[in-house]
């Protein structure tokens, strides 16, 4: 798990890193440092649960805001328009869609260092 949480790091720095520039940039960085927090205690076998409740809190509550413009992504008639640079721009559900598969990656992230950790 300790290369687990290393790799996770190093992957939501740079997630945090290529924020700057969205309109909502604070928000989303912040989310990514916390789990960039979160994968580090949890390489030094850390783990305080008010912080893991809080951050599973707030991911889902946020990920529940979102969750419609998933819906409406699965109900058009082009999927790929999730992958699409421009499509971010025309359909606000495509942002949103992707902001809440950040959150999901985020939570199996949390979710798998609790699993392992009870294993253990």
């Amino acid at each position: 798990m300790k290369i687990f949480n290393y790799v996770f790091t190093a992957i939501f720095l740079s997630f945090a890193g290529l924020q700057y520039n969205d309109p909502d940039a604070l928000l989303w960085i912040a989310i990514y440092l916390a789990m960039v927090a979160f994968c580090i205690l949890a390489s030094m076998q850390r783990y305080y649960l008010k912080f893991t409740l809080f951050l599973v809190i707030i991911y889902v509550g946020y990920a529940a805001i979102l969750s419609p413009s998933l819906i409406t992504w699965f109900q058009s008639s082009d999927r790929s328009l999730l992958f699409d640079d421009l499509a971010k721009m025309q359909f606000p559900f495509i942002e949103e869609s992707r902001e809440l598969l950040g959150l999901m990656i985020c939570l199996v992230v949390v979710g798998l260092n609790y699993v392992l950790k009870k294993k253990l």
